[in-house]
């Protein structure tokens, strides 16, 4: 590895040792119901605990959280409102699984608020697990999901403004001309949310707008199981944030799982995944943000990133919710 980023993960992990690396533990009295990735996890955990209260499966309580920032037209990274391609189509993406094996995803959607619900829709009516594009949007419309414009008047003036000052050229890899760099709480670009029921039951869910001005046709790690999300009966769940196409190269949350089957607990299987991708990337990582979230079989929680201020929201059955800053390798 790059002897900068060696030097510099050291400084990153005295720097951190003073925070509760340890991820959160389970408590059987309260047991964790959801947690998600950022700040406005929050509030889609708040949604899928009601859901849990109403009587539905930990698969319904991650599509009614996911649900939540898909329609918030103030979140530009998920959704109605989210920021569009460089060619200005916003383009969604989406993932959910269940315990029993079964996954349903969307890529490239267009014109539908909800890709979580018509990621869902592919896993139930379906014999696939992923539809991209006009087959996506075709298929949602055609199950009764309302066309909907999805570029609010802000995401078109922050895409108009991006414009003229990226001197915008269909030339690859202009999109990271950003405020902040790819995957920086500037421009994180996905929500991650996994829940665990009373009995015990695992879900996972991932929504997405993609990377702000991203090429037209690019697709992140988000909607593609064992990268943006994976989870495996007994053993546990896993979301990724940031820059996807890091998490993609090591295929994350595959790995992420993967450890914990090993015996590794929830946050020492985000430690190793991420400690991997910048002994495998060195200095092509530099400034890059890369977050793992996992949620243990017994409700035990980890969180690790490369940088700071990746954080995560954790909810518990009860109701209780607190946002929690991540760990992370990298001082800054």
């Amino acid at each position: 590895m790059n002897e900068a980023i060696t030097r510099r993960g050291a400084l990153g992990l005295g720097a951190v040792a003073t925070l509760a690396a340890g991820g959160v533990r389970a408590a059987p009295a309260d047991p964790v119901a959801l947690v998600s990735t950022w700040d406005f996890g929050k509030a889609a955990n708040a949604a899928g605990v009601a859901r849990f209260k109403a009587g539905g499966s930990a698969l319904d309580a991650v599509e009614a959280g996911a649900r939540v920032p898909e329609a918030d037209p103030t979140n530009h990274s998920v959704g109605y409102g989210g920021y569009p391609d460089r060619d200005g189509h916003v383009t969604l993406d989406a993932i959910i699984m269940d315990e029993d094996g079964r996954v349903g995803a969307v890529a490239a959607l267009e014109d539908v608020v909800h890709a979580i619900s018509v990621a869902r829709l592919v896993m139930e009516k379906t014999p696939h697990t992923l539809l991209v594009g006009e087959g996506a949007t075709r298929f949602a419309l055609d199950q009764g999901m309302e066309r909907t414009k999805l570029l609010t008047p802000e995401a078109e003036q922050a895409w108009r403004e991006w414009l003229q000052t990226a001197k915008y050229q269909p030339v690859a890899n202009i999109e990271n001309q950003l405020p902040g760099p790819p995957g920086s709480s500037l421009n994180h670009d996905t929500i991650g949310i996994l829940a665990r029921g009373l009995d015990g039951h695992l879900a996972a869910a991932c929504t997405t707008s993609g990377m702000a001005f991203k090429m037209r046709g690019r697709v992140g790690d988000s909607p593609q199981a064992g990268a943006g999300l994976f989870l495996e009966k007994g053993v546990g769940a896993a979301a990724s944030t940031g820059v996807g196409e890091e998490v993609t190269r090591i295929a994350g949350t595959a790995r992420v799982v993967a450890s914990m089957r090993a015996g590794r607990s929830p946050q020492a299987a985000c430690e190793e995944a991420v400690r991997h991708i910048a002994r495998l990337r060195g200095a092509a990582v530099q400034g890059l943000q890369v977050g793992f979230l996992a949620l243990g079989a017994d409700g035990s929680v980890g969180a690790y990133a490369l940088l700071p201020g990746f954080t995560y929201a954790v909810t518990r059955h009860s109701g209780a919710a607190e946002v929690l800053p991540s760990a992370s390798l990298f001082a800054g």
